[in-house]
């Protein structure tokens, strides 16, 4: 009952909205839809089924101001293809800020600076051979999250956050309060993510940095390349996380893309110790282009770990933007 109230509402709003938009475009409806059809063997047999793979609809737009600013904001939302989600929508990135001659202003809910620095060079993000599988923890979407970013000087752009904590009690593996060695409840510390980038000519270069929000006393360094000349795309990845004990784990990945007419083969490898020790990844992809907002796509992704970790994935999929 609560999720059909839910269904109509937005039925009802959105019509509304869509009609309000004007020449500045205050209002920008968006949306993807990404199918597959896949065979999993995640150690117990294959299983095949439907996966719904971070499909998204969302609003977004730009109300400019008399005195040079703009407003700017969006909402978006993940919502499961597939119908099986407990929920009819998860929410994803959603800000409000301003930008001007200064640069962007935002706060809310959304990508890490450091996540956002990877860019495209993960080629099978959302999919099974996402770099968070056994690349990495920290693609990290947070709350309570203020950034600035600089304008672009020929290339270059800074980012800057800010993550609030507030006082949220942190809690050991049984769910109890963590206390530290005077008896006191451990509060998460504030965090912050920067990140450093060059885009320019088909050339991209960033570098990017996280304290205190994968974890307390926790920090994580990103290094990210990639270059673009025709019909080639190439890019790598490496990323090294130092915990709290002063211990450090780190990961890579390369990736490439090539370009024929409609069709694109793309290829993924990379190792890590982050998430699970002695990691492997490989994915192989082919997509084919229907339009510019359309596309079918086949791939297979192959995942070894120590203490017998053992992944394979084969799907089928179609992507369809708006």
């Amino acid at each position: 009952m609560k999720k059909t109230a839910i269904s109509l509402a937005i039925a009802a709003v959105v019509p509304a909205l869509a009609n309000a938009q004007d020449e500045s475009e205050a209002l920008d409806l968006y949306g993807k839809a990404n199918v597959t059809f896949q065979s999993a063997d995640e150690g117990e047999g294959s299983t095949t089924g439907v996966k719904s793979n971070a499909s998204r609809l969302g609003v977004k737009g730009k109300l400019p101001f008399d005195n040079g600013l703009t407003g700017i904001y969006k909402m978006e939302y993940e919502t499961d293809v597939d119908g099986d989600a407990d929920e009819i929508f998860k929410q994803r990135n959603i800000y409000a800020g301003l930008e001007g001659g200064f640069g962007q202003v935002i706060g809310g809910k959304f990508d890490t600076p450091l996540k956002a620095a990877q860019k495209k060079v993960d080629l099978f993000g959302d999919l099974e051979g996402d770099i968070k599988s056994v690349i990495t923890k920290s693609d990290n979407r947070v709350a309570n999250i203020l950034q600035y970013t600089t304008p672009s000087f020929a290339g270059f752009k800074a980012s800057a956050a800010y993550v609030s904590n507030g006082d949220e009690e942190l809690t050991d593996s049984d769910g109890l309060p963590l206390l530290d060695e005077n008896g006191n409840v451990v509060t998460r510390e504030n965090g912050s993510s920067v990140s450093f980038a060059y885009d320019n000519a088909g050339v991209y270069i960033a570098y990017a940095f996280d304290q205190d929000v994968e974890a307390n006393d926790w920090n994580v360094q990103r290094l990210v390349s990639q270059y673009n000349i025709g019909p080639v795309q190439v890019g790598a990845l490496f990323e090294e996380q130092e915990k709290e004990d002063g211990s450090t784990q780190d990961g890579w990945m390369t990736s490439a893309a090539y370009k024929i007419n409609a069709w694109t083969m793309k290829a993924q490898y990379g190792q890590s110790d982050i998430v699970v020790e002695d990691a492997e990844t490989y994915s192989l992809g082919l997509d084919y282009k229907l339009s510019s907002a359309a596309k079918v796509f086949a791939f297979a992704t192959d995942e070894t770990a120590a203490n017998d970790y053992e992944r394979t994935y084969f799907g089928l999929g179609t992507e369809l933007k708006f």
